[in-house]
């Protein structure tokens, strides 16, 4: 065998054996860039995060109303979003309404994470017959359209944050689980898996040292995906009366409050709408830039 094969076979990209300047890093340790869509969207949802977590602190009372201003446009006297149907300021309470339209859209997608993926990790390594109770019981919730089952279970445990969490997170738990059960029937199936097994280790021992650490990076992803679309859940149950309660700044309570002024001023329903428009864009391309960047396989989300 000549030196340029033997050298193709033990390295098949000899650039990378070229010698490196001093301070290098070594050659098997690789560093990944960091793509600019992963890096602006990113960046954009710890924003919004951070825009949650200090808003109310800035812009102060929102709850106080001024009649005297009532329905002033955009730009008018000051109010650089105009002020609602009670004299509030819009830009304020589009700030103050962050903190409760991302816990109520987040949350449940946290709680989803954990228990979706506890259960489709269970279901995916239990014995045929549980494997089938398990995933038709879900098939059950799953068949439901989400948001619809979001509003019933939101109307029969009552109006208020944290029912809407409960109800969003009974409604997420199922997409979530299906994923993680698929993904982990398609790693049991490899050879590693079987080199588990055969060593004797324990399904839960094998759940946490060989499935986890390989179904993270799906689950990360996929629940970024659904973040997004679980804002706008969480504005429509406050939209319907269904979710955070006035006189609280929400954007889904905004935008049912402001569309009673839609001819008045037309124009200011649609600050909150854009709120929960960008929090979603964001969301949803920050799970597509995570996906790209970690090479899920696309397929996971047909």
């Amino acid at each position: 065998m000549s030196d340029l094969a033997l050298t193709s076979v033990l390295d098949p990209d000899p650039a990378t054996t070229s010698p490196q300047p001093a301070g290098a890093p070594a050659s098997g340790i690789r560093r990944r860039r960091i793509p600019t869509a992963l890096f602006v969207w990113g960046a954009a949802a710890a924003l919004l995060v951070l825009v949650a977590a200090i808003g109310p602190w800035l812009v102060g009372d929102t709850h106080t109303s001024h009649v005297e201003s009532r329905l002033r446009g955009i730009g008018e006297d000051g109010h650089w979003l105009g002020t609602d149907g009670q004299g509030r300021d819009v830009l304020a309470r589009v700030v103050a309404g962050a903190r409760p339209s991302l816990v109520a859209g987040l949350v449940p997608v946290l709680v989803a994470g954990v228990l979706g993926t506890a259960l489709g990790v269970a279901a995916g390594m239990a014995r045929r017959t549980v494997h089938t109770l398990v995933m038709r019981g879900l098939d059950v919730l799953y068949a439901f359209p989400a948001i619809l089952l979001a509003i019933a279970i939101s109307a029969a445990l009552g109006s208020g944050v944290a029912n809407a969490v409960i109800a969003l997170s009974i409604v997420l738990i199922p997409p979530v689980a299906r994923v993680a059960e698929a993904e982990t029937v398609r790693l049991t199936g490899m050879n590693f898996m079987d080199s588990a097994f055969a060593s004797g280790a324990g399904r839960a021992t094998i759940a946490l040292r060989q499935v986890m650490p390989n179904l993270l990076p799906v689950i990360v992803v996929y629940c970024t995906t659904l973040a997004g679309m679980a804002v706008v859940f969480a504005a429509g149950l406050s939209f319907l009366g269904l979710g955070v309660a006035p006189p609280n700044a929400e954007w889904g309570l905004m935008v049912g409050d402001l569309r009673n002024y839609v001819f008045a001023e037309p124009a200011l329903s649609l600050v909150p709408a854009a709120a929960i428009l960008l929090a979603s864009v964001t969301f949803n391309a920050l799970g597509d830039a995570l996906r790209d960047h970690l090479d899920v396989r696309k397929e996971v989300f047909a």
